[in-house]
């Protein structure tokens, strides 16, 4: 069961409810930057994490500056949609709030998640020249509670693990399919469900990739299951291999 830390007591709580319902994921973002976008991708990883557990969500943003914008960026990420908290009534009856905010931002009583700030992006537009979701992975690549510096090396790091992870998936698609192996998708559904531990994820993911044990088809599969969580689009490029 997923289990987040709450930034207003410090403990451990389930993200969804004891009872089956809906959870309701409202997250508060103002004024687009890079900091703003780290908070809607990681609201969107928690929708994932959450729906990949079985429990609908309903996902909200609300803010008071650059929704379009903030939309426009997180769409752009790989980002759900969230509807916008404006224009909806009452509540559906949801068993379960989370807030998603940045450290220090205001929000309503109840569950909350922070997201610590992103420093060293002087030119953010420049990010979006090749592959969005380049910088999509640079911001998940550390612990949400971690401050993040962000500049042009952690982006063309980022780039290159994606274009060599594309490269493998569309090679493995070629092989003979084979399960994810039971302890790989344990290690991985253990790191999401901790807080979403998205670096521990990665690093199961570069082991899959070096693992001279695993048939390729059971990597392949490993990785397609990993990306209903990242969102990396890592199967793009199957069918494009000579």
């Amino acid at each position: 069961m997923l289990r987040i830390i709450d930034a207003r007591t410090g403990e451990s709580v389930a993200a969804a409810p004891v009872r089956r319902g809906l959870t309701r994921v409202e997250v508060h973002a103002s004024g687009y930057a890079t900091g703003t976008l780290r908070v809607l991708l990681v609201a969107d990883l928690l929708v994932r994490a959450l729906e990949l557990g079985g429990t609908p969500v309903w996902a909200l943003l609300t803010g008071a500056r650059d929704q379009a914008e903030l939309r426009a960026g997180a769409a752009a990420l790989g980002a759900r949609p969230f509807e916008d908290s404006r224009d909806v009534g009452a509540g559906l009856g949801e068993a379960q709030v989370v807030h998603v905010a940045q450290e220090g931002s205001p929000a309503p009583d109840g569950v909350l998640l922070t997201v610590a700030p992103v420093d060293g992006v002087t030119d953010l537009p420049a990010a979006w020249d090749t592959d969005p979701a380049a910088l999509r992975l640079a911001l998940l690549s550390a612990r949400r509670e971690t401050p993040l510096r962000l500049g042009t090396d952690a982006v063309d790091e980022a780039r290159g693990t994606l274009t060599r992870w594309r490269h493998a998936v569309a090679d493995w698609s070629r092989r003979p399919s084979r399960p994810v192996p039971d302890p790989v998708r344990t290690r991985l559904r253990r790191a999401w469900d901790d807080d979403l531990d998205v670096p521990a994820v990665l690093a199961t993911l570069h082991a899959v990739e070096t693992d001279p044990a695993l048939p390729d088809g059971a990597r392949f599969e490993t990785y397609a299951y990993a990306d209903r969580l990242l969102g990396l689009d890592l199967a793009r490029d199957i069918g494009s291999l000579a």
